[in-house]
């Protein structure tokens, strides 16, 4: 029991920080600027339901991923972990992260999958964090991934539906720090699959 609540967290702590739902409130208010409530709603909704498909659709099916491209979980980790922790590098010196962002493109529905589905939500940071995660145990693990993940894009629609009050409320000024720490625990979480993974490949 005490195994699988240490996981939960573990895969709570990795989700929140890729995913960022208070850091990612600016971006959202900046696409959804001049648009009305309903469509706003409309938007958080969209994206969030399509970045939750695409992260359960690569959880399900990375094994058979894996296997079809002959890919290894040691590779995989080592990999991924390079890139998780050149996303919290890039956070911690306040730049938009060249993996995740991309550039605003007409402000309409379609931004609710493009930019913010893929790849702010579920961009590769995103993804890798969610396989591996779910390569480390049985369906129970799977499952564990698949419910927090759910739990961090409700979190995530919540926090865009009070976005205005949250930028007010905490300040841009806030909203970067906290953008920060995040990306410290991002770059640390990628040190740990480097790791891992090299441990995995060597030494096991």
């Amino acid at each position: 029991m005490d195994n699988f609540l240490a996981f939960t967290l573990s895969v709570f702590t990795g989700f929140f920080a890729i995913m960022n739902p208070i850091a990612n409130v600016p971006i959202f208010a900046s696409l959804t600027d001049d648009l009305d409530k309903a469509t706003k709603r409309n938007i958080s909704k969209r994206a969030t339901l399509t970045a939750f498909a695409i992260v359960v659709v690569f959880v399900v099916l990375g094994k058979f991923i894996f296997e079809l491209f002959g890919i290894t979980i040691p590779a995989f980790k080592i990999t991924g972990g390079i890139l998780i922790f050149f996303v919290g590098f890039e956070m911690l010196q306040s730049k938009k992260s060249s993996v995740k962002h991309i550039k605003e493109p007409e402000t309409d529905e379609n931004i609710a999958i493009s930019p913010l589905a893929i790849p702010i939500l579920a961009g590769p940071g995103t993804i890798v964090t969610a396989m591996n995660f779910a390569s480390q145990g049985d369906y129970i693990n799977i499952l564990i991934v698949i419910a927090v993940f759910a739990v961090l894009c409700l979190m995530t629609h919540i926090a865009f539906e009070l976005g205005d009050q949250i930028v007010k409320r905490l300040g841009k000024n806030l909203i970067v720090v906290i953008g920060k720490i995040m990306g410290l625990i991002i770059a640390i979480i990628g040190t740990n699959m480097i790791i891992s993974g090299i441990k995995a490949a060597f030494f096991e």
